[in-house]
């Protein structure tokens, strides 16, 4: 749920393996972090559980279901917000990110709330946890965009999960792969393939590093990754925007948001 380009980048559509992802994403929310915290805060709440752009809550949606006295892993985690929420409502969340900012941030907020998130820096593809440690795993907007290597981050959750436990992540929907990320008119005119999984790069013109990275896959490609693992599809909700909500998010808007939906919510369970 990237928002900003960087001065001075380049965009290309080309292969790019786990180690040139997570060597760009990782420095790049390093460098976002503050400006995404103080842009976007607010309306995530420091103790919120906000799902997508749209705006819709885990109040609202009750997608984890109680999570009372459960083990609770938040995936890209970014400043716990999730987490904190979760913590709030009987869980017992630990919150993991690539971001050493975005843990920073963390801290701050377990000082400002007097809610603490244990959290470990980390990647999806490789969870330092034990087998059938959690109850619950999610990701909102988090990692897993971000991640070339999905299989092996689906894996690794499948193999922290209890047996029947609850996986749930959102996503920008597959589908907006095919328009350009315009909040306005312009991004409702398809302009290249949906099967395209070409990933989306940005490149430092300064040095030629690849600066940020977000791959694509097709809603059939996330069943597939999600029952190939052991995992059983319980829902996908695509959230509608809502009546009275202005948020201009990146890409996402209430011109777009009415037509086509921009986030997509995958529920399932394990086993």
């Amino acid at each position: 749920m990237q928002d900003h380009l960087p001065q001075a980048v380049r965009v290309e559509r080309r292969p790019v393996d786990e180690t040139e992802s997570r060597g760009a994403n990782g420095p790049d929310w390093d460098r976002y972090a503050d400006e995404y915290q103080a842009t976007h805060g607010e309306f995530l709440g420091d103790a919120g559980f906000v799902w997508g752009p749209e705006g819709q809550t885990e109040d609202d949606l009750g997608i984890l279901g109680d999570v009372t006295d459960r083990d609770v892993l938040e995936v890209g985690s970014g400043a716990g917000q999730c987490s904190r929420w979760v913590r709030t409502h009987g869980g017992r969340a630990i919150g993991l990110d690539l971001s050493h900012r975005q843990l920073q941030h963390s801290r701050r907020i377990d000082e400002l709330t007097g809610v603490r998130v244990p959290s470990v820096r980390a990647t999806a593809t490789h969870l330092p946890f034990a087998d059938d440690t959690f109850d619950v795993v999610f990701c909102s907007f988090g990692a897993l965009q971000f991640v070339h290597d999905i299989a092996d981050a689906v894996a690794e959750t499948a193999r922290v999960l209890r047996p029947g436990g609850r996986y749930a992540f959102s996503i920008t929907h597959p589908t907006r792969w095919m328009f350009p990320d315009d909040p306005g008119e312009g991004g409702l005119v398809a302009s290249q393939s949906y099967w395209d999984r070409t990933p989306y790069v940005e490149v430092d013109d300064a040095t030629g590093r690849v600066s940020y990275v977000e791959h694509h896959r097709t809603l059939g490609d996330w069943v597939r990754l999600l029952a190939g693992h052991g995992f059983r599809l319980v829902d996908l909700v695509e959230p509608e925007w809502p009546a009275h909500h202005d948020r201009v998010w990146g890409g996402w808007s209430r011109t777009r948001g009415l037509l086509t939906p921009g986030t997509a919510i995958f529920v399932a369970d394990l086993g």
